[in-house]
């Protein structure tokens, strides 16, 4: 048989695991076998057929092996038995009770099932059967008694508590709520006609509650969800109703306010069993009843909808702290986010702030990362001149626009609803459609059917009195572009409340960050005035379902766990660090592997850098690199090459070609750039051409660096050199004297992925995933990185594994995660015999979708290599879009915190306002710097390595430690960092005219969402190393 270079065998798994769908909660499916030839009947999800597949058009199964009427569970043993046997089984860790067996694979084709959430059992979903090792045993308090989920997988359970680390209480933002003791019924509503907006919808049902309240409603105040579900505490009087409602509503369409009749039907749908949440909060139940935690939410967020403006569990208003302007017509709001959760203490109410960006009568909404809120943007209410003059950053009065000035307006106030204000207090509500081409006084238009021609200006004049001042403006355009409707620029305000949904500049990102950084004492504050202003104690819908809502923050037990001892070279003074406090420094230190620069240039596009001063920067730059333990040659192979941004292309080419002949046949190594601080596209540009083009690891350094050098800045531009060209820059000495549980035993491979999405606005750009994996062990500090282009908002990662059909090789096999085993078996010469997986940026209602895909790849990759090659895989969800804020106990006890007020890195917290039976931790490893630390959350799906809870915590702690780019522990588990890094970086290869100030032409527009274009390959030389550091 062939053989491949790494050693793997191209040989077929034989055997893989057809798992069936289950269908909706409380049922089992009924499935049919589909092996060809294959005659037995349906069976069920818990008897699933086991098929044999030597190649996809050869199929056979075991279902004519067994007896018709024999009992599912003895009939899956026997199966087992006659599938699986491993010739060489792994050795598994000290904490597993028994050898860990090969897996079979997941289901060949999970079926998407867009927008389901988790443990809510609609749709059809893929399942795992049962075929994993027992879990260790549970420490008191927890059932140790299996979970069946009604999807056929059940997430690892927790597997005991952690006890590393010191003690510690700290206090955390979930508010314990107690649970009705009243029945919670739902209600089907249908508005006709149809209404499309909530708000709309929110008006009729709140009408009708007023009209009929206290007769046909039978005294009850239900809770709506905006759009087709009514919920009550016990029953209505009827089962099924209709009833008629008037209602005024001007929002939308040409300002023509008037009357509509609206025919509302109330239906009986069912009755939420509250013991199933009682079961399930206690541990004896693996899947949340979702329909009783949604009527609780929406009963605890009814009040606060008719108050304040919603976006998603978010809720904002001016009248919660005073908005702040941000330039550009923007303005920022503040507001909290409100979510019921189930926790270890029972039900829970997460309540953090957030922060919003408010057109000032302005439009959008834009998510950011920062340090403790969530950001939106609003667009402010301004009168429409004042706000046209915000956007281009001049007087819009003082002289006719220029057509690239009509264009930005045009982009600015497309969508966003205006007032008139020409007509006292008639203040009809208009969206913009766009702007005229031509100023107001030379726009005329038909008065009637005989098409008599009237100015804008007259008409305004005789109909309302009103004199335009500003006719060289245009007017707005309302209505649809075949009948537009011309408003003149000075009689319209913008409407409040409207979200911006666009990017954000980075002025406004700045001023942005000066209005979200709380220090942790003030957001806590902050947050318990939240709930004293919302007044959940005198809610009368909380009052109405009987839900109550402490006024205290949750105390919480935590532990502090201890920093890992760092690795540096032996010819430095200090060969071992202990982090302090979550940092250290390069100082007396050198890096464990330095890597050798003899070749390399520099180019300069800035062209307030002379070359005098480029030289010395580069000369500087040189001897930190000497200094730091790298091999750093401080002349260039060339002299520094000045060029213009605009010929980044041409100017990159020139500089390769040129040192390429010098060096004849020899390899460039490095390429230094120096950028204008705004440079614009002339980044992504670079990146793109060096990493996909001619396969130059690349530095980029700022002018205002350059200008003022920071030997720290210096030092942190030679920690990313050094990775970049394959060396390293420290190493746990836990790693090098074998003592990581569950990574120095075997060889063991760590891998992180993450998936972005364009901006909000973007409706056809592709998502870009990335996948990273360590390639030394046991160190587990170097990781190689791949990307791919795939289908607008698409989450699961497409192409983890594939196969194609070749001309001449018939069907291949590959993927990323095939690419990167085989690489690590180059890298350290043998094959991972286990396999960590840090997932990034999915958000629960994803959980079993991309458990099962990701899975299903995973598995499929590893037996494409050699049969029966099934390591165990550990799959970890990493989440930090999460509003879960932990904060000291005591703030005056300056022990229990950082210099920046937050609790001190290393702080774990898996007990109290954690999952009531799954394996998850709440973890700040960093030290916080500005703002409110935000703990990394992690999930623990999937576990057949049988890690301990301190072992995992432990494990992930200390991977914090070895973050490349820094002398800082971080707050997210380096690979899943890495990954992130890799895929923001990959935007750029597919947007070479990226805009800062022109989103939309940022983004790789697909004419089917479906059919996305590949990125540019990426070069061997650069995929090897961390080029996206």
């Amino acid at each position: 048989m062939e053989k491949v270079a790494n050693g793997y065998s191209p040989q077929k798994l034989k055997a893989t695991r057809n798992v069936p769908t289950s269908s909706r909660l409380g049922r089992r499916a009924q499935v049919k076998c589909v092996a060809v030839g294959c005659d037995r009947g349906d069976r069920s999800s818990s008897g699933a057929c086991i098929m044999l597949a030597v190649e996809e058009t050869d199929r056979s199964c075991l279902c004519s092996s067994f007896p018709a009427d024999m009992p599912r569970g003895q009939m899956r043993g026997q199966k087992e038995k006659r599938v699986y046997a491993p010739k060489k089984p792994l050795q598994s860790s000290t904490n597993q009770q028994e050898k860990l067996e090969c897996r079979a694979q997941v289901q060949d084709a999970v079926k998407k099932a867009a927008g389901r959430r988790r443990g809510r059992g609609r749709g059809r979903v893929g399942s795992l059967e049962d075929g994993t090792q027992k879990a260790p045993p549970l420490e008191v308090g927890i059932s140790a008694g299996p979970l069946v989920s009604s999807k056929g997988v059940a997430f690892a359970r927790r597997p005991g508590y952690g006890q590393a680390g010191t003690k510690c209480i700290v206090k955390a933002n979930h508010f314990l709520a107690q649970l009705p003791d009243k029945d919670l019924n739902q209600y089907d509503v249908t508005i006709t006609p149809e209404v499309k907006t909530r708000r709309l919808n929110r008006a009729i049902i709140s009408q009708l509650v007023k009209l009929y309240g206290e007769t046909d409603l039978g005294m009850r105040l239900p809770a709506y969800d905006g759009r087709k579900s009514l919920y009550t505490a016990g029953v209505l009087p009827f089962l099924y109703k209709e009833f008629t409602v008037k209602i005024t509503d001007d929002d939308e369409g040409i300002g023509v306010a008037r009357e509509t009749d609206y025919k509302v039907a109330i239906k009986f749908v069912a009755r939420a069993d509250l013991h199933h949440l009682q079961q399930f909060l206690a541990g004896k139940l693996a899947d949340a009843p979702q329909e009783a935690l949604q009527i609780l939410d929406i009963v605890l967020r009814e009040l606060s909808s008719q108050r304040y403006i919603a976006i998603g569990r978010s809720f904002y208003s001016p009248d919660i702290r005073k908005p702040q302007r941000l330039g550009q017509g923007l303005q920022s709001w503040c507001g909290f986010y409100q979510s019921i959760r189930p926790t270890q203490m029972g039900l829970s109410l997460n309540i953090g702030g957030c922060l919003l960006l408010f057109y000032s009568d302005f439009i959008g909404l834009t998510k950011c990362n920062f340090p403790d809120m969530s950001c939106t943007a609003f667009i402010e209410p301004l009168p429409v001149i004042e706000f046209a003059s915000q956007v281009l950053g001049k007087d819009a009065l003082s002289r006719p626009l220029s057509d690239a000035d009509r264009v930005k307006i045009k982009k600015a106030l497309r969508g966003v609803k205006v007032e008139v204000t020409h007509r006292g207090s008639v203040r009809r509500k208009y969206r913009v459609s766009g702007i005229t081409s031509q100023p107001t006084r030379e726009l005329i238009f038909p008065v009637d059917d005989q098409m008599n021609m009237k100015s804008v200006v007259e008409y305004f004049q005789e109909m309302y009195g009103f004199t335009i001042q500003h006719s060289h403006l245009p007017c707005l355009q309302v209505g649809n572009q075949k009948k537009a409707n011309y408003l003149p620029m000075e009689a319209c305000k913008i409407v409040e409340g409207q979200r911006y949904t666009k990017r954000l500049n980075e002025k406004q990102i700045t001023s942005l960050l000066k209005v979200t950084c709380q220090r942790p004492r003030e957001q806590e504050s902050d947050i318990l005035k939240t709930v004293l202003q919302n007044e959940y104690h005198d809610d009368p819908y909380a009052k109405e379902f009987g839900i109550n809502i402490s006024d205290k923050l949750a105390s919480v037990e935590a532990r502090v766990l201890p920093a890992p001892w760092l690795k540096y070279h032996d010819t430095g003074k200090e060969k071992e660090c202990l982090p302090q406090v979550g940092q250290w420094n390069m100082m007396n230190k050198k890096m464990i592997n330095g890597s050798t620069v003899t070749h390399w240039a520099c180019i300069n596009f800035s062209r307030s850098v002379q070359e005098n001063t480029a030289r010395l920067f580069c000369q500087e730059l040189a001897q930190i690199c000497q200094v730091s333990g790298m091999e750093f040659n401080r002349e260039p192979i060339i002299p520094i090459y000045s060029a213009r941004p605009e010929q980044v292309e041409k100017a990159l080419k020139h500089v390769y070609n040129a040192a390429m002949h010098k060096l004849k046949g020899k390899e460039l190594e490095l390429l230094l750039a120096i950028l204008p601080d705004n440079n614009g596209s002339l980044y992504g540009d670079l990146k793109r051409i060096c990493e996909t083009d001619l396969g130059l690891i690349s530095q980029c350094c700022l002018t205002k660096h350059v200008f003022r050098i920071s030997k720290q800045y210096l030092a942190n531009v030679a920690l990313k050199i050094n990775v970049k060209l394959g060396g390293r820059n420290t190493v746990l000495v836990d790693a090098l004297s074998w003592r990581i549980p569950l990574v120095s035993d075997i060889p063991t491979i760590i891998f992180g992925a993450d998936v972005t999405h364009p901006e909000t606005g973007e409706d056809s750009s592709p998502s870009i995933a990335a996948v990273v994996a360590s390639q030394d062990w046991p160190e587990v500090t170097k990781y190689a990185g791949l990307v791919c282009a795939q289908a607008h908002r698409e989450e699961l990662i497409q192409d983890l594994y594939k196969t194609w059909h070749d001309p001449q090789r018939g069907t291949v096999t590959g993927g990323m995660i095939r690419e990167l085993l085989i690489s690590f078996r180059n890298a350290t010469g043998q094959k991972p015999l286990r396999i960590i997986f840090y997932r990034d940026g999915v958000s629960e209602g994803q959980f079993y979708q991309v458990l099962l895909y990701e899975l299903d790849a995973i598995r499929k990759a590893c037996a494409s290599l050699e049969p029966n090659y099934q390591p165990p895989v550990t799959f970890v969800v990493v989440q930090k879009r999460h509003h879960t804020r932990l904060f000291a106990n005591n703030h005056k006890d300056r022990n229990s915190m950082d210099k920046s007020g937050n609790i001190l890195p290393g702080t774990v917290v898996d007990s109290k306002i954690c999952h009531p039976s799954e394996f998850d931790f709440y973890l700040c490893s960093h030290a916080g710097i500005q703002g409110t630390s935000r703990p990394a959350h992690y999930h623990v799906l999937w576990d057949e390595n049988n890690f301990t809870a301190d072992e995992m915590q432990s494990l992930t702690n200390n991977l914090c430690y070895t973050y490349a780019r820094c002398t800082r522990s971080v707050s997210v588990v380096p690979p899943a960092y890495y990954a992130h890094l890799a895929a923001f970086r990959a935007r750029f290869y597919m947007e070479p005219a990226m805009s800062e100030d022109d989103p939309v032409s940022r983004s790789t527009r697909t004419s089917n969402g479906s059919c996305v274009k590949p990125l540019p390959a990426l070069k061997e030389k650069v995929k090897r190393v961390m080029f996206y550091c």
